[in-house]
């Protein structure tokens, strides 16, 4: 059993909850709770590790991977942790890359959206939907910060995701009809044709759309609502407009 945070696993699982950077550089992430790391293991990917402290967890809850588990102290398991409640577990995972299609036909881009529960509702809603793919524009958070892997609830690990640059965006979407979220667009939610190849970009709702997504927007979609209503949650938009681009045509 570890039970020194001095541990350079406990440091590595700990700082893969908290930088970006660290992420970035290892080409990994850290998942908390017994749902994500099942997720991630019913997916087929295989953990670097998986710490649990046997006085919350029983390791058999666990769909897996009985190679991969060290047994941690309660303090270490506080220590990594990115809640104030501790499950008990923290896996470490390459970060998944899964393939993206060869001709894309349902896209979501994300611009600039930085808050972590939208981002991470968005990409569960995404993969609900039948999204193909995400791609994460300039601006945004980071895909693997840990509120967003809980907010998910496994997207990460169904649905193929990319930090991208404006200019690969771009060229991946070209085939497609790019539209924009923007509640002064120029067409209806339910007027859009959907049944062809789109991308849908969504925007954050403080800031509004960047330059290169209104110049990559060939249509500007809105969603009516009632009068008095000035725009809604991202999270919420992309809700409305997934699931009308998901209907049967």
């Amino acid at each position: 059993m570890i039970t020194s945070t001095a541990n350079e696993r406990v440091k590595l699982a700990r700082a893969l909850l908290s930088e970006a950077r660290t992420r970035r550089k290892a080409g990994m992430i850290a998942l908390e709770g017994v749902r994500l790391i099942n997720d991630a293991l019913d997916s087929g990917a295989q953990p670097e590790f998986i710490f649990y402290n046997p006085e919350q967890i029983n390791p058999n809850a666990l769909h897996g991977a009985p190679d991969a588990l060290i047994q941690v102290g309660a303090q270490v398991i506080h220590h990594i942790s990115g809640t104030e409640h501790p499950q008990g577990v923290v896996g470490v995972f390459p970060t998944p890359m899964l393939p993206l299609p060869e001709r894309p036909r349902r896209v979501l881009i994300l611009d600039g959206l930085r808050d972590p529960g939208n981002v991470g509702t968005t990409l569960r809603t995404a993969a609900a939907a039948g999204v193909e793919v995400v791609l994460f524009a300039p601006g945004c958070v980071d895909i693997g910060n840990d509120k967003v892997l809980r907010g998910a609830m496994g997207a990460h690990f169904r649905l193929p995701l990319r930090d991208w640059s404006w200019t690969q965006i771009a060229g991946f979407c070209r085939e497609t009809t790019v539209y924009l979220a923007d509640m002064t667009g120029d067409i209806a939610y339910d007027a859009a044709d959907w049944g062809a190849p789109w991308s849908l970009i969504i925007g954050s709702e403080a800031e509004g759309a960047s330059t290169e997504a209104e110049a990559l927007a060939a249509r500007r979609v809105f969603v009516p609502m009632h009068s008095g209503a000035e725009s809604l949650n991202a999270a919420v938009a992309a809700g409305v407009l997934l699931f009308e681009a998901a209907k049967p045509r």
